[in-house]
This record gives structure tokens, C-alpha cells and sequence, in this order.
């Protein structure tokens, strides 16, 4: 054998090996993903069809009491304070988190990008690498004493959770803000100014209305990891399976129930199938969101 047809035949495994590797990897990506959502669905679903729990009163009951039964047998499933207040706490840490994030962006790339990336950027990267646990004690001891000392109240609930998840979802919002503003093309800039527009027109009505699609996704993306937090929330929010009727009343969320109901139950039961059926709400939320951020992205696209 020649060394052209060593050397083309070595070519052919090497590629061949690269192609089984990258189809395998693939392959077992695909294969968790469906194990996962396969598992959860049927755990999920199994306090619907096994222990005949009504959907209906999952979504719409105000009791969670799954150890307990009505008068007609079934489980006391009502998940809508828990859901109401994963909207919630979501929803405002995304409105007080936005404008904080976006302003932090355009300050980092248009007003001062060498201050920015010098100061800013490390402290957002500090952000990003403090664990929940941290962000929820300082909570505890800081958020909690000051809306009791404010409000009447416990100083647990809503809006407790809303600060917490504000400023963890803070470097996130952020980060994706400044990457969206730096892709907008710098001949828009040069051709605004061109035409007589302020620096601040520039800003407002050129580099952030074609960044846009980006500062939206970076949006969801801060809302869908605000949406699955846990530990956090749990330290601060009071865990009340109740629908809050005010922003510092003790409420819950999807995450602080599982993570304090998991560990307390027994697999199989109706208890630990119910935990399951909020499980799989916040995988549905999950993909609600990825789908979110698909479809901006294809938007910004075209």
C-alpha cells in the first residue's frame, strides 16, 4: 500500500469515527430528553388516571392538601395558588428586572463601554457565580426584616421572592442584553448620527428597536430561569399553599413545594403523584419558554 493510499484511507476512518461519535452524541441527547419528559409525563399523569384526581380541580382548586379527599373520593389537588404565585413572583422580578438590565447594557457597549467592561462586567460575572442558597440567606436576612419592618406582615411572600429573583435573573438579562446591543451593525449608528439624530435618538429609536429581538429573549430567558428557581424562593416567600390576596402575604410556588414535599413522600403515592403533576407543569412551562425564545429568534432572522 502506497503512503496517498494510507493516508486516504486513514481520512476515511478518521471521518467515519467522527460521524459515529457526533450521531451517538446526538443520539443520547435525544434519548435523555425523551426519557425525561417520558418519566415526568407518567408520574405526572398518574394522579389524573391511577388515584382519579380532577384536572379541572388541579388547575382551578385553591386546596393542596393531596394526602387528604372530598366527599367524593378525590384528592385535594388544587394547584392555583401555586401556580398563581410562580406567575407572580416571575412576572414583577421580570418588570423591576428589564429596565435595570437593558439600562446596564446600553450604559456597558453606548455611554461607557471601557468603564463597563472594566467595572460591570466582573460584577455581573460575580453575580452569576453566587449560589441560590446565598441569594435566599441574604434574602432572609435582609429583604424579609426590612418589608416586615415596612408593611404589616411576617415580611414573607410575594414580594420578598419578586427582590430575590430580581437581582439573580439580574446578570442573566444582562449579559444577553449587552450581546444583542453589540450585534447591531455600527453603519446603523454612523448613519443615524449622519442625519442630524441625537446620541440618545440614536440609542432609543435605532440600536435598541434593531436589538429588539435580542433584549426579548434575553427577557424570557431571565423569566424562564426566575420560573424553575427553588431554594431561593423557598427561603423567602413564606410557603403558604393559600392564593395570596397582597404582595406580602405568605404564599408558594411550584418549586418551594416540590422541594419541601419531595423528600416527605412515598413513591406511588398520591402525595408523591401529585408532586409529579407539578413537576411536569413547570416542564411544560419549561418548553413554553424555549418555544418563546424559538420563535423570536426566527423573527430576528427573517
Amino acid at each position: 500500500m502506497t503512503d496517498k493510499s494510507w493516508n486516504t484511507t486513514t481520512k476515511i476512518w478518521t471521518e467515519r469515527r467522527g460521524r459515529i461519535i457526533t450521531f451517538s452524541s446526538v443520539f443520547i441527547m435525544i434519548l435523555v430528553a425523551i426519557s425525561i419528559i417520558s418519566f415526568v409525563a407518567t408520574k405526572g399523569l398518574s394522579t389524573f388516571f391511577v388515584n382519579h384526581g380532577s384536572f379541572m380541580d388541579f388547575i382551578t382548586g385553591k386546596d393542596w392538601s393531596p394526602g387528604k379527599v372530598d366527599e367524593l373520593g378525590k384528592p385535594l389537588i388544587g394547584a392555583l395558588p401555586l401556580i398563581v404565585g410562580s406567575f407572580a413572583v416571575t412576572f414583577f422580578a421580570a418588570i423591576i428586572c428589564a429596565p435595570l438590565s437593558i439600562g446596564a447594557a446600553v450604559f456597558m457597549t453606548e455611554i461607557s463601554p471601557k468603564f463597563g467592561k472594566k467595572v460591570l462586567q466582573p460584577v455581573i460575572e460575580l453575580l452569576v457565580g453566587i449560589p441560590s442558597v446565598v441569594y435566599g440567606f441574604v434574602g432572609l436576612s435582609i429583604v424579609v426584616p426590612f418589608l416586615r419592618n415596612t408593611f404589616t406582615g411576617s415580611g414573607f411572600g410575594i414580594l420578598a421572592g419578586t427582590i430575590v429573583l430580581a437581582v439573580m435573573i439580574l446578570p442573566t438579562i444582562t449579559s444577553l442584553s449587552v450581546d444583542a446591543i453589540e450585534g447591531v451593525s455600527n453603519s446603523l449608528r454612523e448613519a443615524s448620527l449622519s442625519l442630524g439624530a441625537t446620541r440618545w435618538q440614536t440609542i432609543f429609536r435605532v440600536v435598541l428597536k434593531t436589538a429588539r429581538p435580542g433584549l426579548l429573549t434575553a427577557i424570557v430567558f431571565g423569566m424562564a430561569r426566575a420560573f424553575g428557581e427553588a431554594l431561593a424562593v423557598q427561603m423567602v416567600i413564606g410557603n403558604a399553599s393559600v392564593l395570596p390576596h397582597s404582595l406580602v402575604e405568605p404564599a408558594s410556588t411550584l418549586t418551594s413545594i416540590l422541594t419541601m414535599g419531595m423528600g416527605n413522600s412515598i413513591m406511588g403515592q398520591v402525595e408523591n403523584n401529585a408532586l409529579w403533576s407539578l413537576a411536569l407543569v413547570l416542564l411544560f412551562m419549561s418548553l413554553f419558554f424555549i418555544l418563546c425564545v424559538r420563535i423570536i429568534g426566527r423573527r430576528r432572522s427573517n
